[in-house]
């Protein structure tokens, strides 16, 4: 038997960044990807985030692939939003794009407290700080299309 723990920090956003993940939005959303993701295998130790982005800790399984978990919590989760009309008459989308990093068993903690507490952080911190943030910290090269 193998014994492998693969933390995860993940973070996507909205399409355009725009604003769907209203409170309400953002539980039901939620609740829905915990949910899905149970079903296919896949733990999410903890997930939140603001109105146009997603945090998530995950423990990726040995049989998983990152791009493949991601596929199926956004893939999924969008068209599960369009099909109840979660965001009204709008068409949901998430863009293309994800971070990605490994969290260290150690680092767990500050990163769920982190995730946490994403409201009080981006009072302090907008989404497109905290995304070339991200972009410098981990020296992601970013790619325009």
């Amino acid at each position: 038997m193998s014994y492998v723990r693969n933390w995860l920090h993940c973070v996507w956003g909205t399409k355009s960044r725009y604003p769907f993940l209203t409170p309400d939005v953002k539980i039901i959303l939620i609740e829905h990807i915990r949910h899905n993701a149970k079903t296919k295998s896949i733990y999410i130790d903890c997930i939140n985030g603001d109105v146009d982005h997603l945090h998530c800790l995950i423990n990726l399984h040995p049989d998983q692939s990152l791009s493949k978990v991601m596929q199926l919590i956004k893939g999924e989760s969008s068209h599960w939003v369009n099909k109840t009309g979660a965001v009204g008459s709008d068409k949901f989308e998430w863009a293309d794009e994800y971070f990605a990093v490994s969290v260290s068993v150690s680092q767990l903690q500050k990163v769920r407290d982190y995730i946490a507490n994403q409201e009080a952080h981006h009072r302090k911190k907008s989404w497109q700080e905290e995304y070339d943030e991200f972009v410098n910290l981990y020296g992601f090269c970013v790619v325009k299309g």
